[in-house]
Formats: C-alpha cells, structure tokens, sequence
C-alpha cells in the first residue's frame, strides 16, 4: 500500500498538543517534515508550538543545532486551526486521550478528509489498533507507533498491528521511525504491547512484597538499582504517578480478561484512593521534594569475621564471583571441586550461605538439617561486578531457625565481599532474582503469543524503559533452568496462577538439558 518514500519530507500531521504530541512534532521537523500540528483546544497548538520554537532555541544555544536548523524548523511547523487543514498529510499521528471511543470518532473524520494512501497512526500506549481500526472503509492503514516519553530523548518505537493492519503499512512506519532515528520493533496488537506488557512484573514484584512486609521501599528499591536498574521500581511509580500506573495494570488485567498473573495491587490502590499519587501530589512511597529514604547496609550488625573453616561450594558464574571476592577480600577459603550445576553455597563454619533458587530460607534450613543458614539473591549487574565494584545492595534473609549470632556473621561475611547487605524478611525469591525471572517469563509468553520476537522484547525493554539488560539476555545469563526453578518454588509457595511457567521457557529447559 505504501512505502517509506511516500513519507520522505511529505506532511505529517499530528493530532494533539500534550508532552507527546509535542515530542512527535519536534521528531518529525527536525527529520525534515512539514508539520502540521492540530488540538481541540483553542490555542494550545499555536502554544506549544511557541514553546517547541524556544526548546530548539536551547539546543542551539548548547551546539546541538544550528540558528538555521531552528529557522528552517520552525518554517516548516504549521498551526491547524481544524481537521481540515490536514488534508495533504502523508501521515498523521494521533495522540490524544486514552479512550477508544474518542479515538474511533476521530479516525471516521479523518477518513473523510485525507487522502486514501495517508497512513493513520495511533500513538496509544494500551488501546487495541484492532478495534480503533474498526469500522473504517480502510482498516489496512491504522497502525500504532507509540513512542516513549521523552520523545526526542528516547529511542524506542513500538509499531503495532491490528488484525486489519496491512503489512506494507507496518513495514513502511518502521522504516520511517529508523529515518527518524529511532529504533523500531514490530508488535502485535495485545493488551499492553510489549513494554507495557513485559514491565508489569517489574512493578508487580515489589508490591507483593510490599503487602508481604518484605522490606521498606527504600530498601527494595536500593535492591534493584544494584542490579543496575536507573530507578527502583519505589521511585518509578512516584514518578510516572501511582493512578496512572495503576490505571496501565488494570486496563492489561482487565484486556486479559483478569489473568492472574496481572492482578493490580491492594497496596497501589490504597495509595491511589487515599491521593498519595507520587510526586505529582507531594508524596507517593516517599516525601518530595526529599525524595527516597536512605538505606542502611545494617552497620550495627558488624562483627569480626569468625575464625572458622570458609568453603565455598558449586560451579558457575556465581560460584566463580564468589571466588573472585573471597580472594579480593583475603580471607582464606578452600574451594571444593563441584559438578556442573551444583548448588552454589559458602560454607562458613557449621553456617551455610546460599544463593535463592525461589524456596524460603525456613524450607532450606528445614530440607537440609542446617539451622543456621542464610540466602541471598541473584547478583546482577553492579552487584555482579568484580570487588573493585563494592558497596552495591545486595538482598540477604536468614532462616527463621538461624542464631541471632549467625545471623550477625552472615551479614559480616556478605559486607567483606564487598556488598551492602539489605536484610529483607523471609520471603521466597528475594527480590531482583524473583523481579528478574518473572520479567523473562512475560517477555517468553509474549514471544510464544506472536507478540514479538526475543530481540523485539531484549530491544523494547532497553531502549524503551532503559533496562540494564533484556529478558533474554538475562535468561542467557541464568539458563532456564535456574529461572523455571525459582518461579515453580513461587508457584508452589502461592499456590496461584500469578508464577506459572511458560511453555516456551519450560520448553527451553528440556533443550538446555538434552
């Protein structure tokens, strides 16, 4: 139907003068485009361009364009003051409240007025292009290209299909967001996409544990940022504002018809009802403008190191960082020879160090016959960097049957190989190693779906909410059968559909193991 040549330096219009709609419109000037911007609001189009005309003022005085980039872009940005003026768009783009009726209605008045080979692009985040297509003489030319806030700043494009969408359509809009300079990934029309879809658990995750009193927000969030994530999951939601993060989960539960595994919150929506929306209302998890709470690796708890028997156990990256650490830090240790795959634990005297594998320490400490023992979580990123790396938080419970006094060493000896012990209470799968294993469980259920390919899912999770790694690169990392392993020791602790495993990742573990 279309190719990328039919866009190249044709009108844009875009529909929609917020933050979005804005970002859109600088993307498309500053690639060459005249654009003609359109908002129901009387005024707000001529504004925002104004303001849009002062922010690449800015860039110029910084070098990163020219007083004649500016001039030119400017020239080429035109007010709409109605649908109408619209009709030469090669391509228009929507981005307008998230109701699908709204959307609906302003596709049928666009039909009316653009040409029949103008593409219509949706930039919703959570609607069906399915059904935003619906009714239109020619469905094949909705598409959804949902950028990311900030849109001049952030790489990533999701161009989503409907069932209706025509391939052509689809391949050209991918090939003009790389023209645009953008990285763009194909998806399929399903609830969320696949960022909205694969990030859920990222939230999700620590909210359970926040309803289990796992930790303070704080802490779980100093977790996470040593797995080298930019923000805590804490402090996201205080930024994007708790409604509409809980208003994304629930419309995907909802779409899902009421999946278990994308349940919203009780403890987001209390936050929610009682207007504790983040930063937008002065405090969410934390107070602003303070901002988060500091941690505390649990100084107070700091002891000699004992002067017993240090062996580390088992085979593998962990084991082999451990070895790495225990030698940095000087302390003499034995290190015994292990088969593959076997069990990574530290010895320390008659107490025993072990990394989670999904069961609560009160099950290992009850399966093994060894009171005093501790777990601590899957060392990610920072918290898996060599010594010359220390401090980073890492999550650590003991066993309910544990001494107080073996408690005090465990946390001692996790502080010597050079981590900030963050003592979280016995939950199984900690909290970065059940965080990460549920987000390679949704990106494997979306690859299974058809939604979109493992390098779709690895690019989208990293280039649309800035990840330190993709799902699959991290399944790379820990294999499948450390990952299948945990979330079957969730689903055998919660007894709910939340953790069950998907097809394409059980399967994964009979490939690994054949």
């Amino acid at each position: 139907m279309t190719n990328i040549n039919l866009f190249r330096n044709r009108p844009v219009a875009v529909i929609g003068a917020g933050v979005m709609g804005v970002g859109i419109v600088q993307v498309a000037l500053l690639a060459g485009h005249p654009v003609h911007l359109y908002d129901v609001r009387e005024g707000a189009a001529a504004a925002a361009v104004e303001q849009l005309t002062a922010t690449l003022a800015k860039l110029a005085d910084k070098g990163k364009l020219t007083p004649e980039d500016v001039a030119a872009a400017r020239g080429r940005a035109h007010v709409a003051s109605s649908l109408t003026e619209l009709r030469d768009a090669a391509l228009v783009i929507e981005a307008i409240v998230e109701n699908l009726g709204v959307k609906q209605a302003l596709m049928r008045d666009l039909e009316a007025i653009v040409s029949p080979e103008c593409v219509l692009a949706s930039n919703t985040s959570s609607l069906s292009i399915t059904a935003i297509a619906r009714g239109l003489e020619v469905p094949g030319r909705v598409v959804g290209m949902h950028f990311f806030n900030p849109v001049p700043l952030m790489r990533l494009v999701e161009v989503v299909s409907g069932l209706a969408t025509e391939p052509a359509v689809a391949d050209a809009i991918h090939m003009l967001a790389a023209d645009w300079g953008k990285t763009a990934v194909h998806a399929k029309s399903t609830p969320g996409f696949i960022v909205n879809r694969i990030a859920r658990p990222f939230y999700a995750e620590t909210l359970a544990l926040l309803q289990d009193q796992a930790a303070t927000p704080a802490v779980l969030d100093a977790c996470v940022r040593g797995a080298g994530f930019r923000m805590g999951p804490c402090e996201l939601m205080d930024l994007i504002g708790h409604d509409t993060n809980f208003f994304v989960t629930q419309s995907v539960y909802e779409a899902n018809f009421f999946d278990k595994r994308y349940v919203p919150s009780l403890v987001q929506r209390e936050m929610v009802d009682g207007g504790l929306l983040g930063r937008k209302s002065g405090r969410g998890f934390y107070r602003y403008p303070d901002g988060g709470a500091k941690t505390s690796d649990g100084a107070a708890e700091a002891a000699p190191l004992p002067a017993v028997p240090w062996v580390l156990h088992g085979s593998g990256p962990v084991a082999d960082l451990l070895a790495t650490r225990l030698a940095a830090s000087g302390l003499g240790f034995t290190r015994e020879a292990e088969p593959a795959n076997a069990e990574t634990r530290l010895q320390i005297g008659d107490g025993v160090l072990m990394l989670t594998d999904g069961r609560c320490a009160a099950e290992r400490a009850s399966v093994s016959g060894v009171g005093d023992l501790a777990l601590f979580d899957w060392p990610v990123g920072p918290a898996a960097a060599g010594s010359t790396t220390p401090g980073v938080a890492l999550a650590w419970t003991p066993a309910p049957q544990a001494s107080a006094d073996f408690a005090t060493r465990a946390a001692a000896a996790l502080r010597a190989l050079g981590w900030s012990p963050q003592r979280v209470t016995d939950v199984p799968g900690l909290v970065v190693a059940r965080t990460i294993a549920m987000l390679i469980n949704e990106a494997s259920d979306a690859v299974e779906q058809g939604v979109c390919d493992a390098a779709g899912a690895d690019a989208a999770m990293t280039l649309g909410v800035n990840y330190p790694a993709g799902p699959f690169a991290w399944l790379a990392l820990w294999g499948a059968d450390a990952t299948v392993k945990l979330l079957d020791a969730l689903d055998a602790f919660y007894r709910g559909e939340r953790y069950r495993v998907s097809p394409r990742l059980r399967r994964a573990t009979f490939v690994q193991n054949s």
